[in-house]
């Protein structure tokens, strides 16, 4: 038995296939789902997850919000979902170090959280077309 994986953003149905395993990034780290697990629901940190097919691993990057796992159906809620087919490689990097340059330099309480924002988003785009 396989676990039906369905990645719903805003817009549209951005995955809905079967897969043998995921690993969601959460909010208190890295949780992987295999068939029969126990029933949750789980808030997703910005970051990278791994699908494994029967042929091989995928990696997306999410960009946060929750996943439903119930009787081995996997629904993930996210803002917004990319794949590395979608993201160019030299700009990704030069975006992750502008966001490290701009994270260090944060001055205020609100400079910081939106700096750490854009720094998690790039970090996450940038780590998809590392993988290759």
């Amino acid at each position: 038995m396989n676990l039906q994986v369905n990645i719903l953003t805003p817009d549209r149905i951005f995955w809905n296939e079967s897969a043998e395993e995921i690993i969601l990034p959460t909010n208190t780290g890295q949780m992987g789902v295999l068939t029969n697990h126990a029933p949750l629901m789980t808030a997703l940190d910005i970051g990278v997850m791994l699908i494994r097919t029967k042929k091989e691993w995928i990696s997306l990057a999410l960009m946060g919000g929750f996943a439903l796992v119930k009787q081995n159906r996997v629904t993930v809620l996210v803002n917004e979902a990319e794949s590395s087919s979608s993201i160019d490689p030299t700009e990704a990097e030069k975006t992750y170090e502008e966001a490290q340059a701009k994270w260090a330099e944060a001055a205020g309480q609100k400079q910081k959280v939106e700096a750490n924002f854009a720094l998690k988003r790039a970090r996450a785009r940038f780590q998809l077309v590392s993988q290759k």
